[in-house]
């Protein structure tokens, strides 16, 4: 034991107190662990199942000044072979400096877990670390003096747990395998069926001028093109137009364009569908009723947003969106909310003058305050609907979440392909059990079917959500939508529910992968080759490349096959019964169309 570490670059700075360090016996790294106001430190190393994957465990002992104990572990391996840093935030995959600021992780944004991706989409070094709840400082990076890869994690507390995975398998194996870590951390999680059909979203296509007839009318189109749920975004709650927050809190529905919102929620219901309803969970805006009471009790005031973030560490904010927001499904009956702008209790909270702006607040963190909020909630939904249905957005999307949601959804990117797909497989890695929604696919009025298809087939392993006026949709349009929406209900075992790999993410994954029993699915997105093994039974390809030649690269010879190619709109291209005795095998797809293979 050292009582003053070696100076790293890259590593977290001393932080003025008494640091006790330990070097780490982790085979492949230079590691260390460090306790922050105490005068010793336990450490245990634990080999998990997977070969290459340990349990690092840390404790302080013998704590020496009144402040919290804080707990850090550091490591670092040559940067050799790497391709892209994987994180939870969808951001460029480059390799990051290590003098860059750290990224914090807590419950209400982002989630403490990061891999290190090779050749060939190996994990050259995958880690998670076990506080669902408190901020996480995380610290990684290229260190450039040494040619090394540099990692710090640091939370506040007496134990930290970090999960590292130096196993060298695929990227997606390693960081879903430090999400099923994360699920033995927490209480188990049920997820109804409902949250993996289809949904119909109303932002995009209305925005706030919204009325029950609309949201009824849009609606009864909805359903027949087999979309299961409606959510009804923001605009129900106000006579506004304009992108402003200044009339949230009150959460009541605006008179004028619903006049009787329980009736308008039943007529939607009476057509098969489920119905959620969209709430800012933060926010008093400036000319709500609510402000009057709640505006002490907030973190800051963004007078661009017009409106207060609220401090959750506050009974009197959490008593208040509690009642106003259960009241969507215990007074108007709706199926589940869509709860959004959780992150913005971090972002506020990192901001913000006082650590502690309401006089009432009886916690010490915003994550803390957050949980108590969403537990609250949770139970008060739960009582009034078990299988209520709850939205959650990137960028809050860590494990401590889980409990209170079930589902999560990329965040905004209207029109955007690749980032839509993006956002999306990555959720997929960290999400568990929950299901994982696009952004709402939207389109010109004049977009051709097959690019409504590729607009469908980025999101093809997530639950689609789409925000167009349908009424104004043309037949071929409508019929492109219908097509990929069967699919993806029919398959959604296989797409959603299955083994998931997405490959290359410095290339924001041009080919996609999943596997459920005997069927395997491809989601094909660049003119790249698909490499098919296992065993397998059926076999999906879905092309969004305008490269219409689709090249497989069997690991054994399938043999005698039925072939069948459907376009954009799901007619019958080509169908044919090869027998394919070699492992290659060239067929054209169109673009925004589907290949079956049956053995």
């Amino acid at each position: 034991m050292t009582e003053t570490p070696i100076g790293w670059d890259g590593s977290a700075r001393p932080s003025g107190r008494t640091e006790t360090t330990r070097e780490l016996d982790v085979p492949g790294l230079r590691a260390r662990a460090t306790a922050i106001g105490a005068r010793d430190l336990t450490v245990t190393v634990t080999p998990q199942d997977v070969p290459g994957v340990v349990l690092v465990e840390v404790a302080a002992v013998r704590p020496d000044d009144r402040l919290p104990e804080r707990l850090r572990v550091e490591w670092r391996l040559p940067c050799t072979g790497a391709t892209a840093y994987w994180t939870p935030d969808t951001g460029a995959r480059w390799l990051p400096p290590s003098w860059l600021a750290p990224r914090v992780a807590s419950l209400p944004k982002g989630a403490p877990v990061g891999s290190l991706v090779g050749t060939g989409d190996r994990a050259l070094c995958t880690f998670a670390v076990g506080e669902p709840v408190l901020p996480v400082s995380i610290g990684e990076g290229v260190v450039e003096e040494t040619g090394e890869f540099s990692w710090w994690v640091e939370h506040e507390g007496p134990s930290l747990r970090l999960l590292l995975d130096l196993s060298q398998r695929h990227f997606a194996d390693a960081v879903r395998g430090c999400a099923a870590w994360w699920a033995t951390l927490l209480p188990p999680v049920a997820v109804p069926p409902a949250a993996f059909e289809p949904v119909f979203c109303t932002w995009y296509a209305l925005h706030l001028a919204m009325t029950a007839v609309d949201v009824e009318r849009l609606a009864a189109l909805a359903a027949p093109l087999g979309f299961g749920t409606v959510i009804v975004d923001d605009g129900w709650q106000t006579d506004e137009t304009s992108r402003s927050y200044a009339t949230t809190g009150d959460w009541q529905p605006a008179p004028a364009a619903f006049p009787d919102f329980a009736g308008h929620v039943a007529r939607v219901r009476a057509l098969g569908l489920n119905y959620l309803l969209w709430h800012a969970v933060p926010f008093a805006g400036d000319r709500s009723a609510a402000v009057a009471e709640l505006a002490g009790h907030s973190l800051a005031h963004l007078p661009q947003l017009e409106t207060y973030v609220l401090d959750p560490r506050s009974a009197t904010v959490r008593s208040h969106q509690v009642e106003r927001l259960s009241a969507a499904v215990e007074k108007y009956g709706v199926d589940g909310l869509k709860v959004d702008f959780i992150d913005t209790f971090a972002r506020t909270a990192a901001t913000a003058v006082t650590a502690a702006a309401s006089p009432e607040a009886d916690c010490a963190t915003v994550a803390e305050g957050v949980q108590k909020l969403l537990a609250e909630l949770d139970h008060r939904l739960r009582a009034a609907r078990p299988e209520v249905l709850i939205e959650h957005r990137q960028d809050y999307v860590g494990p401590g979440l889980r409990p209170y949601a079930t589902m999560v959804r990329a965040t905004d990117c209207p029109h955007n392909t690749a980032e839509n797909r993006a956002r999306t497989a990555d959720l997929r890695l960290t999400a568990g059990p929950l299901a994982v929604h696009a952004d709402p696919l939207t389109w010109h009025p004049s977009e051709r079917p097959e690019q409504i298809a590729v607009l469908l087939l980025s999101v093809l392993f997530a639950t689609p959500q789409v925000s167009v006026d349908l009424g104004a949709q043309r037949h071929e349009q409508l019929a492109a939508l219908r097509f990929w929406l069967s699919v993806m209900r029919e398959h959604t075992d296989l797409l959603q529910c299955g083994e998931f790999r997405p490959h290359r993410p410095e290339l924001a994954y041009p080919l996609i992968e999943a596997r459920h029993g005997r069927s395997l699915a491809f989601g094909r997105y660049a003119p790249v080759p698909v490499p098919v093994g296992g065993d397998w039974d059926v076999l999906l390809l879905g092309n969004a490349d305008a490269d219409t030649l689709v090249r497989l690269a069997f690991d054994r010879p399938p043999g005698p096959l039925a072939v069948l190619v459907q376009d954009c709109l799901g007619r019958t291209v080509a169908e044919a019964a090869p027998t394919v005795d070699g492992r290659e095998l060239a067929l054209h797809v169109p673009l925004g169309g589907l290949l079956t293979l049956r053995r």
